[in-house]
């Protein structure tokens, strides 16, 4: 184990999070001559894809797609080997980033933040960490991710249980044997869907406790090969730039029909072109499927006469097809024999929405009265997203606000970049922005980019601090929850809306209006002089240096 890196007394800024926004805003920063440091929690660089782990983690964007594009030669000569890359290659991919600009040096690994107080008077933040480091910074730039914080439930009895348990954002860095076992999943969302397949491919039983189900379609996976390769390292420049255009990031064809407007003979042909291709990019079969009840019913209903089709149970079928929400409102899932794994022998469903969940005794999961008996639980419930990783560090702003209490309501930000009083304190992909409606990648080096274009124009002019205008938040909120609106995606009791944590506000958190035109607001705004932000002060420490 490597000596862990000390951390200065002052900086300039410091970096919460090592996962991709994290290294990459670190490296810019360097390019700015400013001194920072990396603050993370792990052992190692990977954000997301340390810490998921569980058995079939894979990511839901194509490989091609799924990687930075500001260096070329990094993206030139970096090789993927399946269209959607396992968790273990997307980790070696992070790693390579972290060796090949030698990111390691400034990264403090195996320590937390825990307190970051704004000092108006002196213009710095001074961070605190459950390793008893004080430092002092101008800036923070929190890149904790927004699927990072995972969320156990709160079922009677989790603790008695006598077997393994494990929960699949915080996955054991191991190989974890489940064969002979019977082992309990507890949850149907994406992680569930990519590690019901794998272990009941090893384990003696599966039982599934479903509360509500998923949409999923298949992703087809396959090797990549040097044609699909080379179609895409022969033109990279200009297929990052179409997609950096897209509403979600990601380039795919679309199709600027209604739904409604072919007959349903074509329109299902439509669809069976999308499913047959896989992944997410069913969704763009139409231009209308977020937007109207109607067109998104025929893209749901094809979908559930898939299901009723692959899965031989008619009963087990009827309750993995989603009736509660309209199809994509909950991001679509992405399988390899997901449903197909519930033709095995070995694996059978508990509809929690007929026999609801009781609690957990020492030998197993107690549903509708009757016991089942397992050797380890799974615990495939999710993360407390977009905001959880934020609002367990105690950050403290103006007048000793927290964080937690300007978000008691639900998360409020300008952009997702910078919440009003709080100065100096930079979100990347926070609420507000498109995140995690995106490839996030693409608006991962579009925050940082634009963070330290920032940063940069502050030097220049030379301000101290720059913070959101309380009025510009408020008309951005009011902005995003418009456009929200329009949508069908507020219908889904959905973690985009926070309703899978209880006490947590509704608010659809992330940005709808689409990475395109997301990137040319924030590009106007820092073109205008930076419009709805405040900036004061004479810059003083480090960064005033030119």
């Amino acid at each position: 184990m490597a000596q862990r890196l000390a951390l200065p007394a002052s900086l300039d800024v410091v970096i919460v999070g090592a996962g991709f926004g994290g290294m990459y805003q670190l490296h810019r920063l360097r390019g700015l001559g400013l001194s920072a440091r990396i603050i993370e929690a792990g052992t190692g660089v990977g954000g997301t894809w340390y810490w998921n782990r569980y058995p079939g983690a894979r990511c839901d964007v194509e490989s091609m797609q799924y990687s930075f594009g500001f260096d070329e030669a990094l993206q030139q000569q970096w090789r993927w080997t399946e269209r959607f890359a396992p968790q273990a290659e997307i980790l070696a991919y992070a790693n390579h980033v972290a060796d090949r600009f030698d990111l390691r040096r400034d990264i403090a690994f195996e320590t937390r933040v825990t307190s970051a107080v704004w000092d108006a008077g002196r213009a710095v933040w001074t961070v605190r960490t459950d390793r008893g480091d004080v430092i002092e910074a101008r800036f923070c730039i929190m890149a904790t991710g927004c699927l990072s914080a995972a969320r156990m439930p709160d079922i009677p009895g989790r603790d008695a249980f006598q077997g393994a348990t494990y929960h699949t954002g915080h996955w054991p860095h191991r190989k974890v044997d489940f064969s002979g076992q019977r082992v309990a999943v507890i949850g149907t969302g994406s992680s569930a869907i990519q590690s019901i397949p794998v272990i009941a491919a090893e384990a003696a039983e599966v039982i599934v406790f479903q509360r509500t189900p998923n949409f999923s379609v298949p992703a087809h996976n396959r090797p990549i090969d040097t044609e699909y390769e080379r179609h895409w390292k022969d033109d990279y420049a200009k297929k990052r730039g179409e997609a950096r255009r897209m509403r979600t990031g990601i380039l795919y064809e679309l199709n600027d029909q209604s739904a409604l407007v072919q007959a349903e003979a074509e329109r299902r042909a439509t669809y069976e072109r999308r499913w047959q291709t896989g992944s997410t990019q069913f969704m763009a079969a139409f231009n209308d499927l977020i937007l109207h009840p109607a067109a998104n019913e025929t893209a749901a209903e094809f979908v559930r006469d898939k299901i009723r089709g692959i899965v031989k149970d008619p009963k087990t079928a009827e309750a993995l097809a989603p009736k509660d929400h309209p199809i994509g409102t909950k991001r679509i899932c992405v399988d390899t024999g997901y449903y197909e794994t519930f033709n095995r022998d070995n694996v059978r469903l508990v509809n929690l929405k007929e026999t609801p969940l009781d609690h957990i005794t020492a030998a197993g999961v107690v549903a509708g009265g009757v016991e089942y008996p397992v050797d380890a639980i799974v615990f495939a419930t999710g993360f407390d997203a977009m905001t959880g990783t934020l609002t367990r560090i105690d950050i403290r702003g103006e007048g000793g606000q927290s964080l937690a209490e300007a978000w008691q309501d639900g998360p409020v930000s300008y952009l997702g970049l910078m919440v009003a009083g709080f100065p100096n304190l930079f979100t990347i992909t926070g609420p507000g922005s498109p995140s995690v409606l995106s490839n996030m990648i693409v608006s991962i080096e579009q925050h940082v980019d634009w963070i330290t274009d920032c940063l940069g124009w502050l030097r220049q002019q030379g301000h101290a601090s720059i913070a959101a205008e309380a009025t510009a938040q408020h008309d951005w909120v009011v902005h995003g929850m418009e456009v929200a609106n329009r949508t069908l995606y507020p219908q889904a009791a959905s973690w985009y809306m926070g309703a899978n944590i209880p006490g947590k506000p509704r608010v659809f958190m992330p940005y709808i209006g689409g990475v395109g035109v997301y990137r040319d607001r924030c590009a106007e705004i820092a073109a205008a002089g930076y419009t709805g932000f405040v900036t004061g002060g004479p810059a003083q420490g480090a960064a005033a240096a030119e």
